[in-house]
């Protein structure tokens, strides 16, 4: 049986260096004791801003300076607790950090409210009487956009109070799905036992023999359906807390809510679900493929993930990773090229799975220091495109934290995955232009039409999953698990057609998507991988002028809004024609894979 390391056996070399933010632990302790004293602060300035532009200037500042400070604190917690979800003096750490998170934001409710009331002609006076807040020109614009939804300085103060309670529902299921549920150990293709886990079930689904596939996914949904109910409850209430903060803002509704950050109007939301539906027969056709080359009577849901081509049974290892990733961005110039390199060479990842490591894969970082990246890296090609995936966010975070002063360090959500996916995207289109071998074009072929479906339709599938949840609780159905169950069974059945089958088990596959609990954030990875693929297209195809035009969006953070920066980006995202255009390819690769299969 396969024994996964504890933490404390992982080899250093492949160990991220949170010592970068915090030398010790200790260190973190007393920039920690100091935060309230920060945050006491801002009560000075509190019923002040109008008097003049310099004092709207400082307070701003002193917003920049301690969240900066607070950043550090509150990632450096974090990334020390999902390195051993077990680890309970780190989960102590995370918890006081988001407890002091609520107080912080309690401490400057203000700010947002009173600015708010200053109203345009005054914001625009103070700016022209203070240069100083030329650099807060955007941030004060957006504000003044959603001032409608801003409540008074009371209210605003006790809803910031509840952020606590609002984070509850995910934090339950962080424990529950990451830390307390425990799956059986899985006969493995050689026979022998390897427990399984969330962070090796890909691995069990990819697996050439079908009746391994059968038993990691039975042992799955089993063990997650003896917990459906308590699941189900967790995101009604997460849902519930969605739809009451929108109707609290006078949204119409937690989609409104959601979108508005980004300045995203709901079209672009139903959009996406539209022109994924009337693509939905491209999909079936490739449903058909699968079935076809696997040679299977009925297609299960345990089938989806085996690749279709031999070929994909090939390991890569994880420095022969680098090294193709790093030979895929040519197109985006040698400086960029030498960045990433140094960043992976440099203490930014943490690269395989350890026990209670937290799942899957994400970037993260601290303004003022480098991101970090973490990975359960097995040796699969999927692994080889996750880290790619993961270097485009922080080649994304490390160039506008190059460029942009912290008050737009963090980039709009609805970018988040453009710079990902160009990566992707780019590797895939070198490896496949390398290979003139008909069998590896195939595999590669099957990989692309894999992304799509794993990102176009799967996450737009999940997009209207949420949509119909949050639109049946805003009309006071109670979210059961059977509700939820039903709900997604139908879902299921409309993306996958008649060339799947859809049974009890993966009805209650929403028990265990956590992206659930960040309400309305899965459409993005579809949006953003959309306008990916016209970027790395262009890159591909237009040369220095695309390269100019895309690392000038990268270095953007949020100084302006997400589809204003896109445009500029040369993709136009407040039309379906980019979407569209993308399951277009989808569309060719599946005719192209029919014939080389």
């Amino acid at each position: 049986m396969k024994e996964i390391p504890k933490r404390a056996e992982a080899d250093p070399r492949y160990k991220w260096k949170t010592e970068d933010l915090f030398a010790t632990d200790g260190d973190w302790e007393r920039g920690f004791a100091a935060v309230p004293a920060d945050m006491a602060r801002f009560a000075e300035y509190a019923g002040s801003l109008g008097e003049s532009a310099e004092r709207l200037v400082s307070a701003l500042r002193l917003s920049d300076e301690v969240g900066e400070r607070f950043t550090r604190l509150y990632v450096y917690a974090h990334l020390r607790y999902y390195e051993d979800t077990g680890n309970q003096r780190y989960k102590a750490m995370a918890d006081r950090a988001d407890a002091m998170a609520a107080k912080l934001a309690a401490a400057e409710s203000f700010l947002s409210p009173e600015i708010i009331a200053l109203g345009k002609d005054t914001i625009a006076r103070f700016t022209r009487e203070s240069a100083d807040l030329t650099v807060y020109a955007h941030l004060l614009d957006d504000l003044l956009r959603r001032s409608e939804h801003v409540l008074d300085a009371p209210r605003e103060a006790l809803l910031a109070r509840t952020a606590d309670l609002a984070r509850t529902p995910e934090a339950v299921f962080d424990i529950l799905h990451e830390a307390d549920t425990k799956f059986p150990e899985i006969i493995g293709e050689d026979g022998s036992l390897a427990r399984l886990t969330l962070g090796n079930y890909t691995s069990f689904m990819e697996s050439r023999d079908r009746d391994v596939r059968r038993r990691a996914y039975e042992a799955m949904y089993d063990t997650i359906g003896r917990f459906r109910n308590t699941y189900a409850g967790l995101y009604q209430a997460s849902v519930t807390g969605d739809n009451f903060y929108a109707e609290t803002r006078g949204y119409a509704s937690a989609l409104e809510m959601a979108l508005s950050g980004d300045n995203v109007p709901d079209e672009v939301y139903r959009n996406l679900i539209a022109a994924a539906g009337d693509f939905l027969p491209a999909l079936h056709k490739y449903m058909a493929i699968r079935k076809k080359a696997l040679g299977v009577d009925k297609l299960e849901m345990y089938d989806m993930y085996v690749p279709i081509v031999p070929e994909a049974d090939a390991r890569v290892s994880y420095d022969e990773a680098k090294r193709l990733f790093l030979a895929s961005l040519e197109p985006l110039g040698a400086d960029y090229a030498e960045k990433t390199r140094r960043g992976m060479d440099g203490g930014w990842i943490d690269v395989y799975e350890n026990e209670n490591k937290r799942s899957g894969a994400f970037q993260w970082g601290a303004y003022g220091c480098h991101p970090f990246v973490s990975l359960n890296y097995e040796g699969r090609v999927k692994d080889m495109f996750t880290l790619a995936h993961e270097m485009g966010h922080a080649m994304h975070s490390l160039l506008t934290w190059g460029r942009q002063p912290f008050t737009y360090a963090d980039y709009p959500i609805f970018l988040a995955e453009v710079a990902s996916t160009v990566n992707e995207a780019l590797l895939i289109e070198r490896l496949l232009a390398d290979t003139s071998d008909k069998a590896k074009r195939a595999y590669f072929i099957n990989y692309y039409l894999e992304e799509f479906r794993g990102t176009l339709f799967r996450q737009t599938q999940f997009a209207e999953f949420e949509l119909l949840a949050h639109e049946a609780a805003q009309n006071d159905k109670p979210l059961t698990a059977d509700v939820l169950s039903e709900m997604y069974a139908g879902l299921n059945r409309k993306y996958y057609g008649g060339g799947a089958e859809t049974d009890a088990r993966i009805a209650d596959e929403w028990a265990r998507i956590p992206h659930f609990y960040n309400a309305y954030y899965v459409y993005k990875y579809a949006t953003g991988y959309s306008a990916a693929i016209a970027i790395a297209r262009a890159l591909l195809t237009e040369g220095e002028s695309a390269r100019a035009r895309y690392l000038e969006f990268l270095a953007g953070g949020s100084s302006d809004y997400p589809i204003a920066q896109l445009a500029r980006a040369g993709v136009d995202m407040s039309s379906p024609e980019p979407i569209r255009a993308a399951l277009s390819v989808f569309a060719g690769l599946v005719d192209e894979m029919e014939t080389l299969i």
